[in-house]
């Protein structure tokens, strides 16, 4: 088939045609798991002001505002107090968290996420 990029293959079932991408399979995996009891939140990193936005399994907003918090503890802390508010709220037992990869300053957030 024209226009097939390498790494993607096709065949048929039951009359679908089911496209399956390689090259992604494990990244496409992780995305399946996430189910409705998982809260979404992205985070736009900056030097001094991230901004986080929370959303359901089907990227629908949970939030009136967004979050601005500072690179700092104290901010780190604030993210983790609004979060916890969320998954209560709306009943959410799972929490995704993305991060835009600006530089070296999401690194510390990063790092305090993990642990």
């Amino acid at each position: 088939m024209m226009g097939l990029s390498k790494g993607l293959t096709q065949h048929h079932q039951g009359g679908a045609l089911i496209m399956k991408f390689k090259q992604f399979d494990g990244q496409n995996q992780r995305i399946e798991r996430i189910s409705t009891t998982h809260l979404i939140v992205g985070i736009d990193i900056a030097k001094e002001t991230h901004v986080a936005q929370a959303t359901n399994f089907r990227g629908i907003i949970l939030t009136k505002r967004h979050l601005s918090f500072s690179n700092t503890i104290e901010g780190y802390l604030k993210l983790e107090r609004w979060i916890h508010e969320i998954g209560q709220k709306h009943h959410l037992k799972n929490v995704i968290i993305g991060m835009e990869p600006t530089g070296h300053y999401g690194y510390n957030l990063a790092n305090w996420l993990a642990d």
